[in-house]
């Protein structure tokens, strides 16, 4: 079983569509199910994507029974749900988000700008990809960090 197989169980056990698991890695839905299928296998950086996303080391997207190991080491579900983003940690990353571009546009948080210059748009939107990332690896971590099931077995 190889990265078509694990891509087809990481997004049954998220019961994700195609297409919601295209928008995690970047790609179309129908990208998806061409890797489903095996007639094309994902660049690196959808599978940086996907890993990072769900809080997986890209090898257990690629080794031949990589998302079973990953989810079956022991680890109870409790546990493994604190490893991935919930709709609503992704709708409460994206207002932040939101919120500290807005701050920087109108300056309130300092301003946008580098040297004295304005950072070019192109850049702000570059700058907005790596906070998003920032900040979905802030909520994992927080997610595991302050884990009231932790502990406990």
């Amino acid at each position: 079983m190889g990265v078509s197989e694990n891509i087809k169980l990481l997004r049954s056990r998220f019961e994700l569509t195609q297409d919601e698991l295209g928008k995690i890695a970047g790609v179309s839905g129908k990208a998806v199910h061409t890797w489903e299928i095996g007639s094309r296998e994902p660049r690196m950086g959808a599978i940086q994507k996907i890993a990072d996303h769900f809080g997986l080391s890209k090898s257990a997207l690629i080794e031949d029974d990589g998302i079973l190991h990953a989810f079956s080491n022991n680890v109870s579900d409790s546990e493994n749900s604190n490893r991935v983003l919930t709709p609503k940690d992704e709708r409460d990353i994206a207002n932040d988000l939101k919120n500290i571009m807005e701050k920087l546009s109108n300056e309130e948080a300092g301003p946008a700008s580098f040297d004295g210059e304005d950072i070019p748009e192109a850049d702000r939107e570059m700058f907005a990809a790596q906070v998003e990332i920032m900040l979905k690896r802030l909520k994992l971590i927080n997610k595991e960090l302050y884990n009231p099931n932790k502990n406990k077995k």
